[in-house]
């Protein structure tokens, strides 16, 4: 066989890798992406930048891209398509307007999913659709202490590393119009500190299918010593793999 006689017979299939490298670039690149959303129009915490960083960190160890923003501009039908997951890092207030709100209904129902941070809870307090999507609405909260958390179900990746009880510093949450059908993880003993008025029914952390997509909350995360809490980021990390239907490597 002669040197020209191999080329002839090499090059269809030096063609063929060629034509398919591209497209294994691609599939390598192809990262679920979450998008981090910080607007306010309230209260504005100033353990927000650090919560960005932090979960920028967290994509970047955990398999999965990050945007973040505080322009309300991206909630149009064709940029959410974009993403596996939305999370309201310490939004407030209206953040929304109608068309955006609607655009973020059309993502749910088209399997998107949402993840709140603490005060996730206290924004659209217009918008009916948005309570029952996060799971409640922010009330008061009585000064920054220790409380102990009581983890009802540890059978989740937000939980499933902590213990029965968890004791901890931060700004808790007292909340109204709570949704009955969402699957509580975390309560919070009111007799552990002062100015609760939820009773022995104060959740602070659930998850729920909803309306076709999926949506998870939790109420830690006032504090920017938080996002360097290896113990709180990975509780965020189970919340996200779930909004994000990101099934946990074993």
């Amino acid at each position: 066989m002669n040197k020209n006689h191999v080329k002839k017979l090499l090059l269809p299939a030096f063609i063929i890798v060629l034509a398919v490298l591209p497209l294994i670039r691609i599939q390598a690149k192809a990262k679920p992406r979450l998008l981090v959303f910080t607007k306010t129009a309230g209260f504005h915490h100033d353990c927000i930048p650090a919560g960005k960083l932090a979960m920028i960190k967290l994509g970047q160890e955990n398999g999965f891209e990050v945007d973040t923003t505080e322009n309300a501009s991206v909630f149009n039908n064709k940029d959410l398509k974009r993403y596996a997951a939305i999370l309201f890092l310490n939004t407030t207030g209206n953040v929304l307007n109608e068309e955006e709100q609607t655009a973020m209904e059309t993502y749910i129902h088209n399997g998107g999913g949402f993840m709140g941070i603490h005060a996730a809870t206290d924004t659209e307090y217009d918008w009916p659709w948005y309570n029952k999507l996060v799971g409640a609405w922010f009330t008061s909260h009585p000064k920054q202490q220790n409380a102990t958390l009581q983890i009802v179900d540890r059978n989740n990746d937000a939980t499933r590393h902590l213990g029965e009880t968890w004791v901890r510093w931060d700004e808790w949450y007292n909340f109204k119009d709570l949704n009955p059908d969402v699957h509580v993880l975390i309560k919070i003993d009111e007799h552990s500190y002062e100015g609760g008025t939820n009773g022995d029914n104060h959740p602070m952390c659930w998850y729920h299918d909803f309306e076709g997509g999926r949506a998870f909350y939790t109420e830690l995360g006032h504090t920017k010593e938080s996002y360097a809490d290896p113990i709180y980021l990975q509780h965020v990390l189970g919340g996200l793999r779930y909004a994000m239907n990101i099934k946990k490597k074993s």
